[in-house]
C-alpha cells in the first residue's frame, strides 16, 4: 500500500482513558481550558503526556472560529471526515480513520448517546449546536476497552459547561443575524456560592438555510430547507470541602428541518428531532482522597419523525416514527496508589456499567413498511492502570469485558506508551487495541413485511489496530516551540462486518475491511500574535475480499486554521478545509439518473474566516463568513455543501 511508505520510525500512543462513568473534570463557562488533558480520573496530565491520540476543541476555539454546529466543530480534526447531505439540521456522518460513521461512539460528559432506533445505531452530527458545550474531546483509535460497543474508530466526547467558581453570579450569552434569514442567540446564567453550583442555558437557531439539491441537476427547482432549533441545559450540584459532591443534569434539545429526495427537490418532506437526556452523579473520597467511588444513572430517550406527503412531484407517502432510549448505570472508582518502586504517579480504575437499550420504530411506505420493536441489556467490568516508568516513559493499559443477554459478549483491550526525549525535543508513542460494534436491535430484530428479518445471531464487529507516531518541537522564531511537527500511522482491520445476505431476506457478518493512513501536522508560532496549524490525513480504506474502495473515505483531506492577533483586542481565524477525490458506491449522474458501481465525488475546497473584536472586557463584537469561496462541493453525492453565508452578532458574559 501506497501509505506504507510513511509509516513511522517511532511509537505513538496510549491506550488507557480511565473510565466515562467517574466525574468529569470541572469546565468554567467562557473560561480557556489549560495546556492539560483532564482525563475522567480528574488527574490533570500535560499534553505531551498523554497516552492517546487527542484533540481537544476549548469553547475559546468554539467561538474564535465561529463555529455553531457539531458537525462544523469537528470539519478540521485530523483523521475525521465529516459527510453531511446539505446544510444545517441536515443529516450528517463521521468517518474516522476510514471506519464507519456508526463505528464512531459519541458522548456527552462520559455518558453514550448513540440513538438505539437508529438502523446502524450512528450518530447524527446534524443536530447538535453548541451553545451549552464547553469543549469538545476527540479520542482517535480503538476506545471499546474504556467505552464499550461503538467506539472501534474513537469517541467524541462533549463537555457541557459549568458554573464558574468563585462568582455567585455569572450571565454568559451570545445573538447573531445574517444572510439565509439566520438568527441565532444563547442566554445563559450560572453561579457557585456556599458549596452549591447551578447553571441554567437556553439556545435558538433559525435559518431559511439553502438548496441542497446540486444545480447540475436539471430538475433543480432551487428550493431552500429551512432549519428550526431549540434547546435548554439545567444543571444543579453540591459540593462538600471533604470530596463528596452530587449532581444533577438535564438537556432538552429539539430540530425541525425541510429534507430533500434525491435527484429531485421535495416542497413537502419535514423532520422533526428532538431528545431529552438526564443525569444524577454522586462520588465521595475515601482513605483520605486516596480512594475515589462514584455513582452515576442517566437515560436519554430520542424521538425522531419524518413525514412527506403527495405531492405533485411524487404520489409517495412518508410517515416514519423512531423511538429509542437509553439507560445507563455506572458505578466507577478510581484509586491513587502513588510510587511503586521503580514506578512513579500509579493509579487504578475500575467499575460496572449496566445499560438497557430500547426501540419502537416504523418506516418506509405501505408497501414496504420497517417494524423494529425490540430491547436489550447489557453490562461491562472494565479496568484500567497507569503509571510512569523512571522520567520519560508513561504506561497505561485498560481491559473490558461486555456481557449482553442476546449476542455474544466481547473482551476488549487496550495498551500504550508515552516516550519523552528532551534530549531532541521529541514525544514518540506506541499504541495498540482491540474494539467491536455490536449489532443494532433493528439488525437483529427489525423486520420489513413478510421478507426481511434481522438476525438474532449476529457477531458484534470487530477489529484490531495499531498506531505509532512522533511529535517534535523544533526551535525556532525565538522560541523553544516556535513549530511542533506531528506524525502518526495508523492500522485498522475490521472482521464480522454485517450486511445482507444474498438474497437480501438477512442479515450476516460476512465482510471485512482495512483502513491504513498517516496523520501529518505543523503548528507554527512565528509571532505573539500569531499561530498557526495545518493536518493533512492521507487514508486508504478497502474491503478486503473485493479490494474496492470503501465510499466516502477521500484519500486526502486537509485543514488549515490560524489565529491572527494583529490588535490587542482583535482576533482572526482563517480556516481553510480541502477534501480530495471522494468514492462513492451509489451516485447520481447530472440528468438524475442513478449509477451503479464506484464513482468518484470532485474534490472540494471552503473558506470560512471568523474575526471578533473585544469591545469591552464583558463584550464582544464578531462577524462569520462561511464557504466564502461559495463552492459547490457535494460532500456526499447529490447533496452540495451550503452557499456563501454571513452573520453579524455579539456575545457577552458579565
Amino acid at each position: 500500500m501506497r501509505t506504507k511508505s510513511l509509516i513511522l520510525a517511532a511509537p505513538l500512543a496510549l491506550a488507557f482513558l480511565p473510565l466515562p462513568f467517574l466525574a468529569l473534570p470541572e469546565a468554567r463557562a467562557q473560561t480557556a481550558i489549560p495546556d492539560t488533558i483532564v482525563t475522567a480520573t480528574r488527574i490533570p496530565t500535560e499534553a505531551e503526556r498523554v497516552p492517546a491520540a487527542v484533540t481537544v476543541l476549548t469553547r475559546a476555539e468554539i467561538e474564535e472560529r465561529g463555529y455553531q454546529s457539531l458537525t462544523e466543530a469537528l470539519s478540521a480534526v485530523p483523521g475525521l471526515h465529516m459527510v453531511q447531505a446539505g446544510g444545517l439540521g441536515q443529516q450528517s456522518s463521521a468517518f474516522l480513520r476510514g471506519t464507519a460513521s456508526r463505528q464512531v461512539l459519541v458522548l456527552l460528559d462520559g455518558v453514550p448517546l448513540n440513538d438505539p432506533a437508529e438502523a446502524n445505531g450512528a450518530f447524527n452530527f446534524g443536530n447538535e449546536l453548541l451553545g451549552d458545550i464547553e469543549r469538545i474531546e476527540v479520542v482517535r483509535g480503538p476506545a471499546s476497552a474504556l467505552y464499550g460497543s461503538g467506539a472501534i474508530g474513537g469517541v467524541i466526547n462533549l463537555v457541557t459547561r459549568r458554573a464558574p467558581a468563585g462568582q455567585p453570579m455569572q450571565v454568559f450569552g451570545d445573538l447573531a443575524g445574517g444572510s439565509q434569514a439566520t438568527a441565532r442567540g444563547t442566554l445563559g446564567v450560572a453561579g457557585n456560592q456556599g458549596g452549591f453550583n447551578w447553571l441554567l442555558a437556553g439556545q435558538g437557531l433559525t435559518s431559511q438555510g439553502s438548496d441542497a439539491t446540486p444545480r447540475r441537476f436539471a430538475a433543480d427547482t432551487k428550493e431552500t430547507e429551512s432549519f428550526r432549533a431549540g434547546a435548554a441545559t439545567a444543571r444543579l450540584g453540591w459540593a462538600s470541602g471533604d470530596g463528596t459532591l452530587v449532581e444533577g443534569l438535564l438537556r432538552w434539545r429539539e430540530n425541525r428541518i425541510e429534507l430533500d429526495n434525491v435527484p429531485n427537490d421535495d416542497p413537502n418532506y419535514t423532520g422533526n428531532d428532538r431528545r431529552w437526556y438526564g443525569q444524577l452523579r454522586g462520588e465521595t473520597a475515601l482513605l483520605e482522597g486516596a480512594w475515589t467511588t462514584g455513582l452515576r444513572l442517566a437515560v436519554t430517550e430520542d424521538r425522531r419523525r419524518y413525514l412527506n406527503l403527495p405531492d405533485a412531484g411524487s404520489s409517495a407517502s412518508t410517515d416514519d416514527l423512531y423511538r429509542g432510549q437509553r439507560q445507563t448505570l455506572d458505578w466507577g472508582n478510581r484509586v491513587r496508589l502513588g510510587d511503586l518502586g521503580v514506578l512513579r504517579d500509579a493509579g487504578l480504575a475500575f467499575g460496572v456499567t449496566h445499560e438497557r437499550e430500547s426501540v419502537d420504530a416504523t418506516s418506509g411506505s405501505p408497501f414496504f413498511r420497517t417494524v423494529t420493536n425490540a430491547t436489550a441489556r447489557s453490562t461491562a467490568v472494565h479496568s484500567g492502570v497507569q503509571a510512569r516508568l523512571g522520567e520519560r516513559l508513561d504506561l497505561s493499559a485498560g481491559l473490558r469485558q461486555d456481557l449482553a443477554e442476546d449476542y455474544d459478549g466481547f473482551l476488549s483491550w487496550r495498551a500504550g506508551a508515552v516516550l519523552a526525549v528532551p534530549e531532541v525535543a521529541s514525544r514518540l508513542r506506541l499504541a495498540s487495541g482491540t474494539a467491536f460494534k455490536a449489532p443494532s436491535l433493528y439488525q437483529r430484530f427489525g423486520r420489513i413485511g413478510s421478507f426481511f428479518q434481522g438476525n438474532p445471531d449476529l457477531d458484534p464487529e470487530t477489529s484490531f489496530a495499531w498506531e505509532a507516531g512522533i511529535e517534535t518541537d523544533v526551535p525556532v522564531f525565538g522560541r523553544s516551540d516556535g513549530a511542533t511537527l506531528s506524525a502518526t500511522y495508523f492500522d485498522i482491520r475490521t472482521r464480522d462486518l454485517i450486511n445482507f445476505n444474498r438474497s437480501f431476506s438477512s442479515l450476516e457478518n460476512i465482510e471485512k475491511a482495512r483502513s491504513q493512513g498517516v496523520e501529518l501536522g505543523v503548528t507554527l508560532r512565528p509571532a505573539p500574535w500569531l499561530q498557526a496549524r495545518a493536518s493533512w490525513t492521507v487514508t486508504e480504506a478497502r474491503d478486503e475480499t473485493t479490494e474496492a474502495p470503501l465510499a466516502r473515505r477521500p484519500r486526502n483531506v486537509v485543514a488549515f486554521n490560524a489565529r491572527i492577533a494583529p490588535l490587542p483586542r482583535l482576533v482572526v481565524a482563517p480556516e481553510v478545509l480541502f477534501t480530495g477525490p471522494s468514492p462513492e458506491t451509489a451516485a447520481y449522474d447530472d440528468a438524475g439518473n442513478f449509477v451503479s458501481g464506484v464513482t468518484y465525488n470532485k474534490a472540494g475546497t471552503v473558506l470560512n474566516l471568523t474575526a471578533t473584536y473585544q469591545v469591552t472586557p464583558a463584550v464582544a463584537a464578531y462577524v462569520e463568513g462561511r464557504n466564502l469561496g461559495n463552492s459547490r462541493w457535494e460532500p456526499a453525492n447529490g447533496f452540495v455543501t451550503p452557499g456563501r453565508s454571513l452573520l453579524v452578532g455579539s456575545r457577552f458574559v458579565f
